[in-house]
């Protein structure tokens, strides 16, 4: 099959849909994944991490670059951002109790101390949240222009009993999000554009590693795949679990938790939330027995408290998102571009 690639890589390529899945599969991971066996979760799967059998356990190895713009916005910034993201794409394999995290900074010349030390300080509380910490890192100074202010990389480490992938779904489970859509795109939106918006609009960044523990202690084996929405929000993020898991997937729309500000945001700007980045929140495949008990796990923590079951996975018209709207149905498009590049 020809590929579908541009000759020139844009930054659509960046938005964690299927453009990107493209770019990784057809060029970054060609000649380097291998075929994944009983004892390893690799490139080849393309999951938020890798895991390799070692004796009785599990080890789960993720990195992750953070690049937003602006590195300050409500209710985080990229230290936060950095942290979090690491820490949630492990929680998303099942591993929730973090061994070790490094961190990567490139610094561009010119960068304020201050701010620095600003991150320096939301990277260290982040990581106290978390029960995590940096054993490791690096540090490069770039000229003036060559990088735009500060990029962070950052890789972590767990244990974990149990691998949970991202493509374990079957007809007839049930789709949970953990809280609230689309909080972190409209706030760092606003800020870069500065929108005057009525509205307090926040990022919900943070790690959820101890909320994901609390679920997966509560409904043991029920949950069967996760996944964070992140670039390309939770559309981006129910079509590759339901192309991967080989299910289709009706989402009520009625039932997905927004907040008021954030949905009168989206609708003044012409954006559906699904397609808008969150960075502390979690989509949730579990069977349908274990549901309330899912429910109840997450709704007693802060982080949880506004889940909702928001829809069900279906034998037919495999890789569709269909979205129920109470008046009719029409299928929900996977993000093709980031609707605002570096978000993350």
């Amino acid at each position: 099959m020809a590929s579908v690639l541009d000759d020139r890589i844009t930054l659509r390529y960046g938005a964690g849909g299927r453009a990107m899945r493209t770019l990784i599969r057809e060029v970054l991971t060609a000649g380097l994944a291998r075929d994944d066996g009983a004892d390893e979760v690799g490139l080849a799967a393309m999951d938020d991490g890798a895991a390799i059998r070692v004796g009785d356990r599990w080890l789960v190895v993720t990195t992750d670059s953070h690049v937003i713009k602006p590195a300050f916005f409500p209710g985080g910034d990229i230290g936060r951002l950095a942290v979090s993201g690491t820490v949630n794409d492990l929680a998303m394999m099942g591993a929730t109790d973090v061994l070790a995290l490094t961190c990567a900074v490139v610094i561009e010349e010119g960068f304020a101390r201050e701010d620095l030390v600003r991150i320096q300080r939301s990277i260290r509380d982040a990581c106290a949240e978390a029960g995590a910490a940096i054993v490791t890192g690096d540090t490069k100074v770039m000229g003036r222009g060559e990088i735009d202010g500060i990029v962070l990389n950052t890789t972590g480490i767990a244990l974990t009993d149990a691998v949970v992938r991202d493509c374990g779904l079957r007809a007839g489970d049930r789709l949970i999000v953990t809280g609230t859509l689309g909080d972190h795109g409209m706030a760092v939106m606003a800020r870069r554009h500065g929108l005057e918006l009525e509205a307090d609009l926040r990022s919900d960044v943070a790690p959820i590693n101890a909320l994901i523990r609390a679920v997966l202690a509560a409904a043991p084996g029920a949950v069967v795949a996760m996944k964070d929405p992140t670039r390309g929000g939770v559309a981006s993020a129910l079509h590759e679990m339901a192309e991967k898991s080989g299910v289709g997937i009706v989402i009520d729309e009625t039932a997905l938790p927004v907040r008021a500000e954030v949905r009168a945001a989206a609708e003044l700007l012409g954006i559906d939330p699904l397609h808008v980045a969150n960075e502390g929140k979690a989509v949730l495949g579990v069977r349908p027995e274990a549901v309330d008990a899912v429910l109840a796990a997450l709704r007693a923590q802060p982080l949880g408290e506004h889940a909702a079951v928001v829809g069900r996975c279906t034998a037919d018209r495999v890789g569709a998102i269909v979205l129920d709207t109470g008046f009719g149905r029409r299928l929900v498009a996977e993000p093709e571009g980031e609707l605002l590049p570096r978000i993350c």
